[in-house]
């Protein structure tokens, strides 16, 4: 049996059928995450006359519009520790060198990817004056990390992954300026900036690698759970994923409630719903390790909830939309910038200089017309990277 990782889903050849659960829960729950990523996006589209900033206001953003919100933020996290734990499956019927010039192959891939194709999805420029540096890019960067990591021990890699994901905060101190040395470097690596590039374009790092990181060699570490034979069975990986989910969360409540470590301080509001979301906030743009531990909780949850489901509809048809990962992210940008200037043409900028939507209902709204016409060409792409495995090009998509 061979194994092969197409933008991060796992497909092997002839799978038994304890391999086929482990391959439909990964692709379920990234399935889940990339709808999640939908609605985000429509916000991204057709809201950001409102405005969220990093962390998220307490005290005065729209309920309805911060938990909306709070749910996206599941996507990115729960996405690159899947991209772990699909490298050490892939690595599993593969030599490390293999391993790891796949890993550096894809991870150059969607840098490049990130720059064009996605870069104009969102700007509808070419070349675009700002260049964003976002979540593929940091998808691809942790890639090449993890390509040169993955030589290291095991231990010698949950470690880093570790400090990495534990500590970083402790750099949150190191503010450099546009001119200082080293800056554009430290820019990428953690601290939310802009870069002149030249000629009036800028970069903006809206993704600071740095904890992706250690969040990419943590999803690497969970993969022996998901090996083969007896010591591996659905209930014992079930169990172990329902314990570091219940252990993550336990731990962001420890070191949030009293304010220890991990994030910016909180303060109580005026009632409960305002306190709650003071205490929800964190920050994500780097991701702060409060961040991480209230997002990858729920996703080790999610995972061992999928895993002991049994097949049904709602999960193979989550499983097709994250089998095919990359072709969804691209459709629905590009859908949703060919949907903002149909809005443009027909209704004009409504609100100042943008096009947008009056509330968050109407953000839900979209999100459910839009999926199944979104699902309909993903389900006959993922179909067809299956049935023709001559054209290796597809496994790009």
């Amino acid at each position: 049996m061979t194994a092969a990782v197409e933008n991060g889903a796992i497909r092997m050849d002839a799978p038994r059928d304890g391999v086929r659960t482990r391959l439909v829960a990964i692709d379920a729950l990234r399935g889940l995450v990339m709808l999640i990523m939908l609605l985000d996006h429509i916000r991204e589209t057709v809201f950001l006359h409102h405005q969220v900033g990093d962390p998220v206001d307490a005290a005065s953003v729209d309920p309805a519009l911060f938990f909306t919100r709070l749910l996206s933020t599941l996507c990115a996290p729960i996405f690159v520790a899947l991209t772990g734990l699909s490298a050490w499956l892939y690595g599993q019927s593969h030599s490390p060198r293999e391993t790891s010039l796949f890993l550096l192959k894809r991870g150059l891939f969607l840098i490049v990817l990130e720059l064009t194709l996605v870069s104009f999805a969102w700007s509808a420029q070419f070349p675009p004056r700002t260049v964003w540096l976002q979540v593929i890019w940091a998808i691809g960067i942790s890639m090449l990390a993890l390509s040169a990591l993955i030589h290291l021990p095991r231990t010698a890699r949950i470690a880093l992954g570790l400090v990495i994901v534990c500590g970083h905060n402790l750099l949150d101190g190191i503010v450099l300026a546009p001119g200082d040395t080293g800056f554009p470097l430290w820019a990428m690596l953690h601290q939310r900036a802009v870069i002149e590039l030249g000629g009036g374009a800028i970069a903006k790092t809206t993704y600071p690698v740095l904890p992706w990181i250690g969040v990419i060699l943590l999803g690497h570490a969970i993969g022996p759970w998901f090996g083969g034979g007896s010591r591996c069975d659905p209930a014992r990986r079930s169990r172990r994923l329902l314990l570091l989910g219940a252990g993550m969360l336990a731990a962001f409540l420890v070191l949030r409630l009293p304010d220890l470590y991990g994030d910016r301080s909180w303060q109580a509001g005026p009632d409960g719903l305002r306190t709650l979301i003071a205490v929800l906030a964190l920050t994500k743009y780097p991701p702060s390790l409060l961040f991480l531990l209230a997002t990858l909780g729920p996703g080790a949850l999610l995972l061992a909830l999928f895993t002991r489901g049994k097949d049904s509809r709602v999960l193979g048809w989550l499983a097709v939309i994250g089998g095919a990962p990359m072709f969804f992210y691209l459709l629905h940008l590009y859908v949703l910038r060919a949907l903002y200037l149909g809005a443009v043409a027909l209704f004009g900028l409504n609100q100042g200089s943008v096009y947008g939507v009056e509330s968050v209902a109407t953000l839900w709204l979209w999100f459910l017309l839009l999926l199944v016409p979104l699902s309909i060409p993903t389900a006959w792409f993922a179909r067809l990277k299956q049935r023709r495995r001559d054209l290796r090009w597809l496994k790009y998509l």
